[in-house]
Parts: C-alpha cells; sequence; structure tokens
C-alpha cells in the first residue's frame, strides 16, 4: 500500500495534475487541481476520481487517510507500492484534463 500526500486546489478552472514539490518537512506532496468547490466532500470525491483514474486502480483502491477539511491531504492506495504510484503518476498521460 503506497502513502501519497498532496496538495489540492479547490474551484479550479480544469482537474488536473500540476506535478511534484517538496514540502517544509521535505516529502514529496503531488499538487493536484479539481474543478469541484470545497462543500459537501465534492472537492475530496473529485480528487480521489482524478487520482484512480490516472494511476489506473479502482476508486475503492484510494481512500482519504488523512486531510479531509485541509489543502494538504494524505491518501493511501491499495495494490501499488510507493515506486509504482511515483512511476504511474509521472507518466505523461497521468496528468488529467
Amino acid at each position: 500500500m503506497a502513502d501519497l500526500f498532496v496538495k489540492l486546489q479547490p474551484g479550479a478552472s480544469a482537474d488536473r495534475i500540476e506535478g511534484w514539490e517538496t514540502d517544509p518537512e521535505g516529502r514529496p506532496v503531488l499538487k493536484v487541481r479539481v474543478r469541484a468547490r470545497p462543500v459537501d466532500g465534492a472537492a475530496n470525491a473529485a480528487l480521489v476520481r482524478l487520482l484512480a483514474l490516472a494511476l489506473g486502480v479502482a476508486r475503492s483502491s484510494v481512500t482519504l487517510e488523512r486531510g479531509g477539511q485541509s489543502r494538504l491531504k494524505r491518501l493511501s492506495i491499495a495494490g501499488l507500492d510507493d515506486v509504482e504510484t511515483k512511476r504511474r503518476l509521472d507518466a505523461p498521460d497521468a496528468a488529467g484534463d
């Protein structure tokens, strides 16, 4: 199971994966934008859908572990390890839109 840290920006013009940055603790964080607003969990649901699609896994494999009300989130990806998750997210067709 992979752990993935995400910095989410809701209310964007398009759903897309922006790329990687490093947080103050030195962890790699994936920057993601979604069109959905942070109302009634819509932005979190859009994040899960986008990541499942980009990773080629079922939505049920992507679980929001922490940060439901925060921009910085921790998700777990069942069935993939950290290396495979990063490889799939770095693939050219993983950016969404």
